[in-house]
């Protein structure tokens, strides 16, 4: 019988060139009700709390601020039930369109591409 896997996206197969070093890496905390938070998912900044979350379309309740995307999950993580300290690329970077992930509510082109012009703002440019 054959075997069948799916395989979720790598750790950092998403970044094509960073800065030197890890000048493009900060450390982020995931909010704890996240999920499971794939490497290239596309995050946006919690204002009350300064943590990251998938980045809605729109404004949630809680997570204001995190329609805004400022960051990518460099690592996969599950912050379903606790915070997850972790690594996202914040700046200075260049990274692989396709192999970006969305917030469920990102579901057309125009929204992915808002959020394309929202990480080009913090120096993330996806090709």
């Amino acid at each position: 019988m054959p075997t069948s896997f799916t395989e979720t996206p790598r750790d950092l197969a998403f970044v094509l060139s960073e800065a030197n070093r890890t000048l493009s890496r900060e450390p982020i905390t995931i909010v704890s009700g996240s999920g499971v938070v794939k490497a290239g998912t596309v995050l946006g900044k919690v204002t009350a709390s300064g943590k990251y979350t998938p980045s809605p379309n729109a404004s949630t309740v809680g997570k204001e601020g995190a329609e805004t995307a400022t960051a990518i999950a460099a690592y996969e993580v599950d912050a379903t039930s606790v915070d997850v300290a972790t690594v996202g690329i914040t700046n200075d970077a260049e990274v692989k369109k396709p192999m970006l992930v969305y917030d469920s509510t990102v579901n057309d082109d125009t929204k992915k591409a808002t959020k394309l012009t929202q990480l080009r703002a913090v120096t993330i440019k996806a090709r």
